[in-house]
């Protein structure tokens, strides 16, 4: 159960759901930063909701999950690529309470967003943070944006993370109670047994009179997509007076990754290094 995403079917019905744990992924994601209590377990959650959703399509991009608000904790991102891999971060300005979400974000919103890659275009889902926990409020965009009924159930400590979703697809229903029974028995679930109890257990626990189809798992891994070379190639766009103007001041440029805070340097030599093909065009000044 280490660190895999599996999916089931309950067969004869239209509903369909998959079970995700992460134990050393949450770990390695844990040990780049030391974040509180409350706002942890939010992470943990954010970061099983977005490997449940990205299986939930097929694509070769990645998607993003991303709750900013004026309250106490103000962002909160998740990433999930195409191939299992995930990465996030949280931000907050002050002490966050053990309350719902408006007590966490204040006046807040969630933003979805579909990256297919290769150039294709992306796209961006944006509605108000509503809820009284994150697993609310991603079954309320789904309510709004139109899509199948869904429902998920989170859970996140200082060891691991897990999730389990819901949808019931579309097409004809031979049992039109299915979804609705499937959700009720799901609701039973613990925190504790979501957290430590396998896939097989789990299933058996809740679905034991229904013919359940447990296919085969995938797994998922922590990973950041930042380089040397795309801090280079950030620093390019920045333009070579913006560097030297850097270097003039400190010396050095220093970039550091805020998903996996790995440290990238640049010395008057790499800077020079970095223009030698060639000045390139300004471009909007980003941070890593």
């Amino acid at each position: 159960m280490t660190d895999t995403i599996n999916r089931f079917i309950l067969e004869t019905t239209h509903v369909r759901g998959e079970w995700v744990h992460l134990d050393a992924t949450w770990q390695a994601l844990l040990e780049r930063y030391d974040y509180p209590p409350v706002v942890r377990g939010l992470l943990g959650q954010a970061l099983a909701a977005v490997a449940l959703l990205s299986a939930t399509i097929k694509f070769e991009g990645s998607l993003i999950l991303q709750v900013t608000g004026n309250g106490p904790l103000n962002l909160l991102v998740v990433q999930a690529g195409a191939h299992g891999t995930v990465r996030g971060l949280a931000r907050w300005r002050s002490e966050v309470p053990d309350a719902d979400l408006s007590a966490q974000f204040g006046d807040g919103r969630m933003v979805i967003t579909i990256d297919p890659g290769e150039g294709r275009e992306r796209y961006q889902g944006v509605v108000p943070l509503e809820g009284s926990s994150l697993s609310e409020a991603l079954e309320g965009y789904f309510t709004r944006s139109e899509q199948l009924p869904t429902r998920l159930w989170l859970a996140a400590d200082g060891q691991r993370a897990a999730g389990l979703l819901l949808q019931a697809l579309p097409g004809e229903q031979r049992d039109p109670d299915a979804f609705d029974r499937a959700v009720i028995l799901a609701d039973t679930v613990a925190d504790e047994e979501l957290l430590e109890w396998p896939v097989e257990t789990l299933l058996h626990r809740l679905y034991h009179e229904e013919d359940v189809r447990l296919l085969e798992g995938g797994p998922v891994s922590f990973r950041c997509g930042c380089s040397r070379e795309r801090v280079a190639d950030m620093l390019r766009n920045l333009g070579r007076a913006e560097v030297e103007g850097i270097l003039a001041d400190d010396g050095v440029v220093e970039v550091h990754c805020e998903f996996c805070n790995a440290g990238y340097r640049f010395d008057a030599v790499d800077a020079e290094q970095l223009f030698a093909e060639g000045e390139q065009p300004p471009g909007t000044r980003t941070r890593h």
